[in-house]
C-alpha cells in the first residue's frame, strides 16, 4: 500500500481544514477515515498519529467525503445498537435516534416473554430486525422491503452477525394489494417508514446519496403511515405492540391515524428529547391469531 511522507497528524489538520466547508464534524470526520484507511483502530491512530505515515488512499476518502458523501458509505459500516452494520448506498444509514424503537421495544414486553415473531417494515439494512433478534434471543423475524438490492444488504447483515436462522427477508411491497397475505401474526412489528414531506430541505449529505424512496413521503410526510396503520390489526397477534419512528412534528397526525385504526397509542422521545416513536396497542378482540 503507497503512502505519503507527512505524518498522520499534519493530514489530519490538513483534512479537517478541508472537510469544514461540509461537515460540523470535520475533525472526527478526518479521524475516522483516516484510521479507516490505516485499518487500524481510531484511539490506535491517535495515540501514533505523529509515527504513522498516510495511506494513498486516505486523500480519496477525503475527497469524497469533501463531496458530501457520508462517512458510513465511505467505510462501508454503521454502528446501530450493539451491532456494526454493513452498509451501501442501496439502504438508509440507520441512525442512533433509530435505537428508540428499540428501547420502547424492551419497555413493551418488560415483565413478560419477550416476542417470538417479529416483523420489521422497510427493513433496509436489516438495523431494527437484528438489533431486535439480539435483544430478544428466542424470537424469529421477517424483515421486508420493496428493494430487492437493499434485501441483500440485510441479508449479508445476518449471515455475518449469526442471524441467519432467525432472520427472514421478504421482497414485499405494502402499496401492493395483499402484500401481507400469510405474513402474521407478529407480537412485535418495527417500522422506520418514508416519513419526509416532498419538498422537504434536507442536507447534501442525505439527499445526494442516500436513497429517496425511503425518505419521502408525499405533501405531507404520512402517505406511508396511511397505509400500514390501518393493516396492523390484522398483523399483530394478541398481546402485540407495533412501534414506528415518526418524524418529531408528527406526533399528533400519526396517532389521529391510528386512534381511527382502533389503536392505543404511547410516544417516546429520543436523546435530544424530541418525538420520536409512537407504540400501538390493539384495542379488546382485535388482535388476530
Amino acid at each position: 500500500m503507497a503512502t505519503s511522507t507527512s505524518s498522520a497528524a499534519a493530514s489530519l489538520r490538513a483534512a479537517t481544514a478541508q472537510l469544514s466547508a461540509v461537515s460540523n464534524t470535520a475533525r472526527l470526520d478526518a479521524e475516522i477515515l483516516m484510521a479507516h484507511a490505516l485499518g487500524v483502530s481510531r484511539t490506535y491512530m491517535l495515540m501514533r498519529q505523529h509515527d504513522l505515515a498516510v495511506p494513498d488512499s486516505f486523500t480519496g476518502f477525503i475527497e469524497r467525503r469533501a463531496a458530501a458523501e457520508p462517512v458510513a458509505y465511505i467505510r462501508g459500516v454503521q454502528k446501530f445498537w450493539d451491532l456494526t452494520l454493513t452498509v451501501t448506498p442501496d439502504v438508509l444509514i440507520p441512525r442512533g435516534d433509530s435505537e428508540t424503537l428499540i428501547e420502547a421495544a424492551i419497555k413493551a414486553f418488560d415483565g413478560r416473554a419477550g416476542p417470538m415473531r417479529i416483523l420489521d417494515l422497510g427493513t433496509g439494512s436489516g438495523a431494527l430486525l437484528l438489533a431486535a433478534l439480539s435483544v430478544f434471543p428466542e424470537a424469529c423475524g421477517i424483515g421486508v422491503d420493496a428493494s430487492e438490492t437493499a434485501l441483500a444488504v440485510a441479508a449479508d447483515n445476518a449471515n455475518r452477525l449469526g442471524f441467519s436462522e432467525r432472520a427472514e427477508f421478504k421482497h414485499l411491497s405494502w402499496c401492493d394489494a395483499r402484500w401481507s397475505a400469510g405474513l402474521g401474526p407478529f407480537d412485535l412489528i418495527l417500522c422506520n417508514p418514508p416519513y419526509v414531506e416532498d419538498g422537504a430541505a434536507l442536507d447534501a449529505t442525505v439527499v445526494l446519496y442516500e436513497p429517496l424512496s425511503a425518505l419521502f413521503a408525499g405533501p405531507t410526510g404520512l402517505n406511508d403511515y396511511r397505509i400500514l396503520i390501518p393493516q396492523i390489526p390484522a398483523l399483530c397477534a394478541a398481546g402485540g405492540v407495533a412501534i414506528f419512528e415518526i418524524g418529531h412534528t408528527q406526533e399528533y397526525d400519526v396517532s389521529k391515524l391510528a386512534s381511527k385504526a382502533g389503536l392505543s397509542t404511547e410516544m417516546r422521545r429520543d436523546l435530544a428529547g424530541k418525538p420520536r416513536c409512537l407504540r400501538f396497542s390493539l384495542g379488546i378482540n382485535q388482535a388476530h391469531g
